[in-house]
């Protein structure tokens, strides 16, 4: 038996394994909606909004605002995303790549 036979499973990749048992799509849109949720959190504390406030200036309600900001929440539009990054003064950035 060769060395690299006796590694089994050594340098595969967690992105490997997701792939095998046919979620990596789901855990990839689940973690960038928890980044996004955790990246709006941050610069409403680092520009003092509170979130009453934060739910005013997306014109929407605290218990929506308060879904928006779950990072259990994995249903979030666009648009949404859209209107909360607006409302601390940053944009929505999306990138294609291969």
């Amino acid at each position: 038996m060769s060395a690299q036979k006796g590694k089994a499973g050594i340098g595969s990749s967690f992105d490997d394994f997701l792939k095998e048992e046919g979620i990596y799509e789901e855990a990839q849109e689940v973690a960038l909606l928890r980044v996004f949720a955790w990246k709006i959190r941050e610069a409403m504390k680092a520009k003092a909004i509170s979130k009453v406030e934060m739910a005013k200036r997306m014109n929407t309600s605290r218990s929506q605002l308060d879904r928006i900001l779950d990072p259990q929440n994995d249903h979030v539009e666009l648009a949404t995303l859209m209107r909360a990054a607006d409302a601390v003064g940053h944009k929505l950035s999306l990138d294609l790549v291969a």
